[in-house]
């Protein structure tokens, strides 16, 4: 390996995240990818399932003390929740110094870890190694919202629209698409991690309502805010514009975005901002690729951050 590239591997590659990750490293002047851990794919060839991966590196199937033994500098876990404690504590024991990044909902809620969603929280990094990747319904809410923070007046209440991609790739009827042909299927309509994941992040209540549609990427989320006094179109939009017009991966829209512009792109889009005629209440939409800025562009730009090269370095802007 040559020595000026950071050692990366990935635990639970085979999910569609774990994908774009692969796709996203092989593409990054800085790192290299050591290992893919899966159960499922051990022993085949990576570039036999991610198109624009050249190479000979092959799944394994690796425990935690066998994914701490291969000494990467930085390791992303793609596990669904619940599953990523064995492979933190493995990591800490051995090579504290390890970069970690997690994709699940685990450490979301711990104040040791570091929540990266660098359009919001890039001024709270203080050197830390442990990184909780936000969700991607949860950075859509958290985008829509915070402008507006100060003068809301109730919950914002979202409704939310993925792709099946966002369901895993564990079979369910969520990815099921004969079940989802020609049908809309809503879920979790209290309660959801994601719902939770915002409300904490935010500091207020949050209510979402999910859904999963017939496309494969790409989610949508329509949010209501109700403000404690009268605001003009025009006052909203300087709002979003102040925060975002800096970011590269966040385009504020005047018209409500589509989902279909963002797919397979690494950005988000909020627009809309339709205001009510007493101008105490505004509509936003935001839309993401589930996958990329929602998940595996995400967890780029935190890497990115904390190996001190340019955030957008590897990310095709």
């Amino acid at each position: 390996m040559s020595t000026d590239k950071k050692s990366i591997g990935i635990v639970g590659a085979r999910g569609h995240t774990g994908m774009e990750l692969i796709r996203l490293i092989a593409a990054h002047p800085a790192l290299e990818l050591s290992f893919v851990s899966s159960r499922e794919l051990d022993g085949e060839r990576v570039a036999d399932h991610v198109e624009g991966f050249a190479g000979e590196l092959r799944y394994a199937s690796l425990d935690a003390d066998a994914v701490a033994a291969q000494k990467a500098d930085v390791v992303i876990l793609a596990l669904p929740n619940g599953k990523a404690a064995p492979y933190v504590a493995a990591i800490e024991a051995s090579r504290p110094d390890t970069l970690l990044l997690d994709l699940s909902a685990d450490y979301r809620f711990d104040d040791h870890w570091y929540y990266g969603l660098p359009e919001l929280t890039r001024g709270r990094w203080r050197g830390e190694k442990r990184i909780s990747n936000p969700g991607c319904y949860a950075t859509a809410i958290e985008l829509s919202v915070t402008p507006l923070k100060d003068l809301l007046a109730a919950p914002p209440v979202c409704f939310g629209v993925s792709g099946y991609s966002g369901a895993g790739t564990t079979p369910s009827d969520k990815n099921d698409p004969e079940k989802l042909r020609d049908n809309l299927m809503p879920y979790a309509l209290t309660g959801h991690m994601h719902e939770k994941e915002a409300s904490r992040h935010l500091g207020l209540p949050v209510e979402f309502m999910p859904h999963v549609a017939p496309h494969f990427r790409g989610l949508t989320v329509t949010t209501n805010l109700y403000l404690s006094r009268s605001v003009k179109r025009e006052d909203v939009l300087a709002r979003f514009h102040a925060a975002y017009d800096g970011e590269k991966l966040v385009d504020v829209t005047d018209e409500a975005p589509w989902v279909s512009r963002v797919a397979h792109t690494h950005r988000a889009e909020v627009g809309g901002f339709a205001v009510s005629a007493d101008g105490k209440r505004v509509v936003v939409v935001a839309t993401l690729d589930n996958l990329l800025k929602g998940a595996a562009t995400q967890a780029m730009q935190n890497i990115n951050r904390v190996l001190g090269v340019d955030e957008y370095t590897g990310i095709p802007v």
